[in-house]
C-alpha cells in the first residue's frame, strides 16, 4: 500500500495539471465513421435540395401552380434538413441512432443516388420536351420547304410556258442573247428528233402486230417495191412514214398552221425563247396547261396525220381517242404520251431552225436518187458495193437533211438494192 504522504503528493500534482477541451478534429479522429456518416448525409441533403430546385424550375415551363407549390414545399423541407445538420455539427452532439455508422453512411449514399436519379429524370423529361418541340419545328419547316418547292416548280412551268425562264431572260436592256445558238446545238436537236422517230416507231409496230396487221403489206403500201436487204429492215418504212408526216410544213414559220390572233409577231429571239421554254418541260404538262397553244394544236394535227383512222380503230376498237383529240383535247393515254415526246422533239427542232439568221433550210432525199456521201447518210452501215455495181439508190428517206449556214447536216436514207455484211 502506498503511504499517505505519497498520495498527497500525487493529488497535488494532479490538481496542478490544466484540462484543455479537445478540438473537433480530434473528436472526429476518435470516431471517424460517425463523422463520415454525417458528411454523407450532408451531401445527400444537398443532392435532394438540387433535385427539388430543378423540379421547381420545371414546374414553371409550362406553368403549373400545383406543381410549383409542391416543389416549393420540397425545397423548404430540404433547407430545414440542411439547417438541422448544421446545428448538429455545431453542437457536436449527434443524436443516438439505432443503426451503426456504416449503415447510416450507406443509407445516406442511397439517398444521394436516389436524389441524383430524380434530378436526371427531371432533366430527361425537360430534354424530351425540348426534342419534341424541335421535332415539331422540323416538321413545320419541312412542310414549308415542300410547299415552297411545289410553288417554285409551278412558277417555273408557268414562266417557261410564257418564254420567261431564267435562261430566256438573259440579256441587256431587254435584248435577248443568242450566244448559245450554234450549229452544234441544232445538230444535237436533229439527232434527238431522229431518235424520237425511231422510239415512236416501236410501239406503233407493236400495236400493229397486236391488231393482226400484215407488216410486209403495210411496209409495201408506204413505199412499194423497195428491195430490202433484210426483212427486219422493213421497220425503216414505218420510220419513213412517221418522218414524212411530221416534217410537212417544217419550212414555214407557223408549221403550216393558222396562227392564233393572240400570238405576238414572231422574231428570231422569240423562236429561241420558245425552244428554251419547252426544252425542260414534260410535253403532257405543256399541253395540259395550255391546250390551245401553238404546240398543242401542232400535236393534235400531227397525231391525226400520222395515225390513219382505220389504223387507230384497229388499235383501240373505237375512235374515242381520235374524236377526243379532234375536239381539242389531249388524252393522258400511254400511247398519246409516247407520241407527245415525238411531237416535242420535232417542234423544238422547228423552233430552233427559225432562230437562226437566215433560217435553217430543210431538204429531202427523193426516191431513186443516187446516193451522195455529201448530202446523205445510210442508216445501214455495213453495206458493200462490188466492182461493176451501179451506184446505190435511195429507197426510203428516214430523216431529212438541213443546210445551216455553210454546213450540211446529211439526210438519213435507206438504200435499196445493196448487200450487207452479216
Amino acid at each position: 500500500m502506498q503511504n499517505s504522504g505519497a498520495k498527497d503528493t500525487q493529488l497535488r500534482e494532479s490538481s496542478n495539471q490544466k484540462v484543455h477541451p479537445q478540438p473537433m478534429e480530434e473528436a472526429a479522429n476518435q470516431n471517424p465513421e460517425a463523422m463520415e456518416a454525417l458528411v454523407s448525409r450532408i451531401f445527400a441533403n444537398i443532392s435532394s435540395l438540387k433535385s427539388a430546385y430543378i423540379q421547381l424550375q420545371a414546374a414553371h415551363t409550362p406553368y403549373d401552380p400545383d406543381k410549383i407549390q409542391a416543389a416549393d414545399k420540397l425545397v423548404i423541407s430540404e433547407l430545414k434538413n440542411l439547417s438541422e445538420l448544421k446545428h448538429f455539427y455545431r453542437e457536436n452532439n449527434p443524436k443516438p441512432v439505432c443503426v451503426s455508422p456504416q449503415d447510416s453512411r450507406l443509407a445516406a449514399e442511397i439517398q444521394e443516388q436516389q436524389s441524383l436519379l430524380k434530378t436526371y429524370e427531371v432533366m430527361v423529361k425537360k430534354f424530351q420536351s425540348e426534342i419534341q418541340n424541335k421535332d415539331s419545328e422540323i416538321l413545320q419547316l419541312e412542310q414549308q420547304i415542300q410547299e415552297a418547292n411545289q410553288k417554285r416548280v409551278k412558277l417555273e412551268k408557268n414562266l417557261k410556258l410564257r418564254g420567261l425562264s431564267a435562261k430566256e431572260s438573259e440579256g441587256v436592256n431587254g435584248v435577248f442573247s443568242l450566244l448559245d445558238l450554234s450549229p452544234d446545238l441544232f445538230k444535237s436537236a436533229v439527232e434527238a428528233a431522229s431518235r424520237a422517230i425511231h422510239d415512236f416507231s416501236k410501239p406503233l409496230i407493236n400495236m400493229m402486230k397486236a391488231a393482226g396487221w400484215d407488216l410486209d403489206a403495210a411496209a409495201n403500201s408506204i413505199e412499194p417495191n423497195v428491195n430490202y436487204a433484210k426483212r427486219a429492215h422493213k421497220k425503216y418504212a414505218f420510220e419513213s412514214h412517221i418522218c414524212q408526216r411530221m416534217f410537212v410544213g417544217f419550212q414555214d414559220e407557223n408549221f403550216s398552221m393558222k396562227k392564233p390572233e393572240k400570238n405576238p409577231i414572231e422574231t428570231k429571239e422569240s423562236f429561241f425563247q420558245q425552244y428554251l421554254a419547252l426544252r425542260e418541260i414534260d410535253p403532257l404538262d405543256a399541253v395540259g396547261q395550255d391546250p390551245d397553244s401553238m404546240f398543242g394544236i401542232f400535236c393534235q394535227g400531227k397525231y391525226l396525220e400520222v395515225l390513219h383512222q382505220k389504223m387507230e380503230a384497229s388499235f383501240f376498237g373505237n375512235l374515242d381517242q381520235r374524236n377526243y383529240i379532234m375536239g381539242g383535247g389531249h388524252p393522258r393515254t400511254a400511247f398519246y404520251q409516247a407520241f407527245l415526246k415525238l411531237a416535242k422533239s420535232i417542234w423544238l427542232l422547228h423552233r430552233l431552225a427559225h432562230s437562226f439568221e437566215p433560217s435553217v433550210k430543210i431538204f429531202q432525199a427523193k426516191r431513186d436518187s443516187e446516193f451522195s456521201e455529201v448530202y446523205m447518210e445510210s442508216v445501214v452501215k455495213n453495206f458493200i458495193l462490188e466492182d461493176g455495181d451501179e451506184k446505190p439508190k435511195v429507197g426510203l428517206m428516214v430523216m431529212p437533211g438541213f443546210w445551216i449556214g455553210g454546213s450540211v447536216i446529211q439526210s438519213q436514207v435507206y438504200l435499196t438494192g445493196v448487200k450487207v455484211v452479216e
